[in-house]
């Protein structure tokens, strides 16, 4: 069977939405939309790959994002800001005919490198390289392992997961609504709200803030697959966060909380209320999205019950370029760090997203 690659350019991506929902190991970022809610927001090229057959039916997709900055690299992304997206196929030969595709357009946009980020293991490696239908030898890095997604199987009721949990946990949910917490839980009206905890946190980590437009850029692409939790105490915000359900999974990209109320468990209270919420609404699947694994969200999650599935991220190299990992750890990003930190909260909404919009994780 003659399989062609199309880059697949304007809109309604029917067909490319269609292949996703009807494959077993899709995901939510794997839909059309985050071109646009990419594209909108950031301005970034966005290069969306379907492999068809000689019926034209779609048979593997891979969506890409050219990331170009003087500082953060030059490189094609599968996709940036989410744990992950990367190829979906209908075997192996679309896979490698993919990979053949993206090298192409990879050396068209002399890119240094191309980085998908799988939920599974992909078949083209072999030992650590790929051969290329134009028999080039390509070595491929596969970070498995450097970060695990958090996935926690739900019943069919929250007390079901209520009694799962030792009574000592059981005490740290009840804690914040003893002290008076509320979380309320709705959509694209508590992005302000959301948005004003979630700055003041990635201030306090030392991290530039995404822009507010990506979140409401997600809320208008998806509607009715968003929900956002905000913890209030009386009527300040002090905890939030954002999910995206797609096929009785309830992926949670991002969630944050202020340090100064940690004492109220706020955090503890949202996660307890999407769950409810998810038992509720026949949600077989919480993603509590990636940590390290045995690190301190790694650990939260763990009490939850979530259980670690390894990531499998592939850096290819175009060229002469190796891998190499963002390290927080190096001294030039500790000082940044330690320098954001210390920003205003207003300088770090104006000029973070300009900043955090080129960063690819």
């Amino acid at each position: 069977m003659k399989i062609k690659i199309k880059h697949i350019k304007s809109f309604p991506f029917r067909d490319w939405d269609n292949y996703v929902l009807s494959h077993p190991d899709s995901n939510v970022y794997h839909l059309s939309g985050w071109k646009n809610v990419i594209e909108k927001t950031y301005g970034h090229k966005t290069y969306y790959l379907a492999a068809t057959d000689s019926n034209e039916k779609i048979v593997g997709i891979l969506p890409l994002v050219h990331l170009k900055h003087i500082l953060f690299g030059n490189a094609l992304v599968s996709l940036p800001f989410v744990d992950i997206s990367g190829i979906l196929s209908n075997d192996e030969n679309v896979e490698s005919m993919l990979i053949d595709s993206a090298l192409d357009l990879g050396r068209q946009l002399r890119v240094k490198s191309i980085e998908l980020r799988q939920s599974k293991k992909l078949n083209f490696l072999d030992k650590g390289k790929f051969h290329s239908n134009k028999d080039e030898c390509i070595p491929v890095t596969e970070l498995e392992g450097h970060k695990v997604r958090m996935l926690l199987q739900l019943p069919e009721s929250s007390d079901t997961l209520m009694k799962s949990f030792n009574s000592k946990f059981r005490n740290k949910i009840k804690k914040p609504i003893k002290s008076g917490l509320k979380c309320i839980i709705g959509s694209s009206e508590l992005i302000e709200d959301f948005y004003k905890v979630f700055a003041v946190n990635m201030r306090d980590l030392g991290s530039p803030v995404h822009s507010k437009q990506l979140f409401e850029n997600i809320c208008n692409e998806f509607p009715g697959m968003v929900k956002i939790g905000v913890v209030y105490h009386d009527k300040l915000p002090i905890s939030g966060i954002f999910v995206i359900k797609f096929k009785k999974v309830i992926f949670n990209p991002w969630a944050s909380s202020l340090k100064c109320f940690s004492n109220l468990r706020a955090n503890t209270l949202q996660y307890w209320c999407l769950l409810d919420y998810a038992c509720k609404n026949g949600v077989k699947c919480f993603d509590f999205g990636r940590s390290s694994p045995n690190g301190g969200t790694y650990v939260f999650k763990e009490k939850w019950g979530a259980c670690p599935h390894p990531l499998s991220w592939y850096h290819i190299p175009m060229g002469k370029q190796r891998f190499s990992d963002m390290n927080v750890e190096k001294p030039k990003y500790k000082t940044a760090i330690n320098v954001w930190k210390k920003l205003p909260i207003t300088v770090t909404k104006i000029i973070g997203p300009s900043i955090r919009g080129n960063i690819n994780l």
